[in-house]
């Protein structure tokens, strides 16, 4: 297989560096997402119980990993802005050290997530079968931890080179391997292999998710600027971790809120039942499948916008936030009427019962009317971290996923007394509302780093 080149994102077409960015990157989160709807769907064949277990389960390991998708936007950051510069040792020595950064941090939120696993499963879930399968399938993915952090640090350390088809090949093949492992592990071969049944959905991910890992650290020594790699590089330095920590935390911390968010929406929907948690986490699953292309191009607008704030090109910057902006509204408007009126036909190909069907249909129609919001909001983190700036996004995941999405589901609930539902608008208000602030402080950074937003 040939070697890619590294991509220099500080001159040729914005547009042209977003489609080699943004497609790769789409097509592997739709493989991400395809597995996951994998998952569900033969949870789905055992029971209605597994499928709100898996969710529960999933939610509670996803909290751990929160670190791996700091560590992913941190090496884009760091390792961009030094490509950018010109300075590749200090890429080298960026990469080196993220990658030792995911394997000493994999090994203690694994052990972390031994005391604090359990404690959410049970904070979100009544006792019962669905709460059994959901402790038993985060107890089996402590051991994918170093695959997903590694893995996350190794892609950002390629995006920063302009390099989004080595993880999307990498996700196709992790897909197809969970397509033939879920129903082995599962169900075995009748007289040769005994299955593990539920416990199988975990242990496929184990083992895919490590060979993902593997590859991409394979990836990251291949790229032209990391050919003088020196093992010592590996070691670790408490100076560049806590470089590296300044980028991380902040990054994490928001995308932990935003989970906490989901532990809050589960919270309240476990009044309704396990029908409710099972119709959200499909939905769910299904919305992710539309907001792929979006998510694609938000993230291309970190790697592109980190290379040229490391050039001090600040109007290429904001003519690449602007080009975000414009084909992320014309995918929005794609999108709502697909998740609006496709929503009950493939709802229903997840699951018979009404009750889930209903909550889901509910779910998709609300939540897709502010597709465009939550795409400038994701498109805003992109270049809060470019601008190595990624504290501003820990006080607007405050608001809108830790403030915003408890009060107003609690209005919308405890006060106006709206069913499931009220779960839904209150998440949306939360949402428009944290917009406006992000609006706000965004133009605040970008008036002191480079010259305005507005410009």
């Amino acid at each position: 297989m040939a070697q890619a080149l590294d991509l220099d994102l500080t001159r040729g077409s914005i547009s042209g560096h977003f489609r080699t960015l943004a497609i790769p990157g789409a097509v592997g989160m739709l493989f991400s997402t395809l597995y996951n709807i994998v998952d569900i769907f033969f949870a789905g064949l055992l029971s209605t119980s597994a499928q709100a277990g898996l969710a529960i389960g999933f939610q509670a390991f996803f909290i751990s990993i929160s670190i791996g998708v700091g560590l992913g936007a941190a090496m884009s950051a760091l390792v961009g802005n030094a490509l950018g510069a010109g300075d590749n040792r200090a890429a080298r020595r960026f990469a080196a050290q993220g990658i030792a950064y995911g394997v000493i941090a994999s090994c203690l939120l694994a052990l972390a997530g031994l005391w604090f696993g359990p404690l959410l499963i049970r904070l979100v879930s009544e006792p019962g079968v669905y709460r059994d399968a959901g402790l038993r399938y985060f107890y089996w993915l402590l051991m994918a931890m170093p695959g997903f952090l590694v893995a996350y640090g190794c892609n950002g350390i390629l995006q920063a080179h302009g390099d989004a088809i080595s993880m999307q090949r990498a996700l196709i093949v992790a897909f197809l391997a969970n397509i033939l492992l879920n129903p082995l592990l599962i169900y075995g071969i009748p007289g040769i292999i005994p299955g593990i049944g539920f416990d199988g959905l975990a242990l496929s991910t184990v083992i895919s998710q490590t060979g993902v890992m593997i590859f991409l650290i394979r990836q990251v020594l291949r790229r032209r600027r990391m050919k003088r790699m020196r093992a010592a590089y590996f070691w670790p330095h408490l100076t560049r971790f806590g470089e590296i920590s300044v980028q991380v935390l902040p990054t994490a911390f928001s995308f932990m809120i935003m989970l906490l968010s989901s532990f809050v929406i589960q919270f309240a929907l476990k009044l309704f039942g396990e029908h409710a948690i099972a119709g959200y986490a499909i939905a769910i699953r299904l919305e992710q499948v539309m907001l792929l292309p979006i998510l694609g191009v938000t993230g291309a607008l970190l790697p592109i916008a980190s290379q040229n704030f490391g050039a001090r090109n600040h109007q290429r910057v904001r003519g690449s936030l602007f080009y975000c902006w414009r084909v992320g509204f014309v995918m929005s408007l794609i999108a709502i009427p697909i998740l609006w009126f496709l929503g009950p036909p493939l709802m229903r190909l997840f699951t018979p019962d009404p009750e889930v069907i209903r909550v889901g249909v509910s779910y998709l129609r609300i939540d897709s009317l502010i597709l465009p919001f939550y795409m400038m909001l994701f498109s805003i983190n992109s270049l809060l971290q470019a601008l190595k700036r990624p504290i501003w996004t820990v006080w607007i995941s405050l608001y809108r996923q830790g403030f915003g999405v408890a009060f107003f589901v609690w209005i919308f609930i405890g006060i106006l007394g709206f069913s499931e539902t009220g779960v839904w608008l209150g998440t949306a208000v939360a949402v428009v509302t944290g917009w406006i602030i992000a609006i706000f402080l965004t133009s605040t950074v970008a008036r002191n780093e480079i010259g305005g937003l507005w410009a």
